[in-house]
């Protein structure tokens, strides 16, 4: 395996009602391309007066996923067709899947039930800029490395 990484060899995609397409290499992203973070810790940790401790090892598998993308990436537009298909009725909210492979690391991330968490903000400024999208995901699965 590759010492090298390079986000030329990231491959990401949504698929979900109103939409399916990349956002990974091609899509136009930015700089700060694509963060998985998990919404809160997966242990908890307890310790009695006499010094005697537990762990809970909780099911919570949720994050936040966040793309960000330039401004002029043609990916905005596909997101924001999107956005306004699955924000205009509950039967379309919440269910995407989004994928992201790092072909070189094997690194591969799945996140299921994944929502819209709301428009992204924009700003028209002297520079373009980017455009930042946040998914709120109830389930993801990581394997890192081949």
């Amino acid at each position: 395996m590759s010492q090298t990484y390079s986000f030329l060899d990231v491959a990401a995609s949504i698929v979900g009602p109103g939409g399916a397409f990349s956002l990974g290499n091609g899509a136009g992203a930015a700089e700060e391309g694509i963060t998985v973070v998990p919404s809160g810790d997966i242990n908890g940790m307890l310790i009695g007066a006499d010094g005697t401790g537990q762990h809970s090892l909780y099911a919570d598998k949720s994050g936040t996923v966040t793309v960000t993308l330039l401004k002029t990436s043609p990916t905005n537009k596909l997101l924001s067709l999107m956005y306004a298909f699955q924000t205009s009725s509950g039967a379309a909210h919440g269910q995407n899947t989004l994928v992201i492979n790092d072909k070189s690391r094997g690194d591969v991330i799945t996140c299921r039930q994944v929502a819209f968490k709301k428009a992204p903000d924009l700003t028209y400024a002297k520079d373009g800029g980017t455009v930042v999208w946040e998914f709120a995901a109830i389930a993801i699965e990581r394997t890192l490395g081949a």
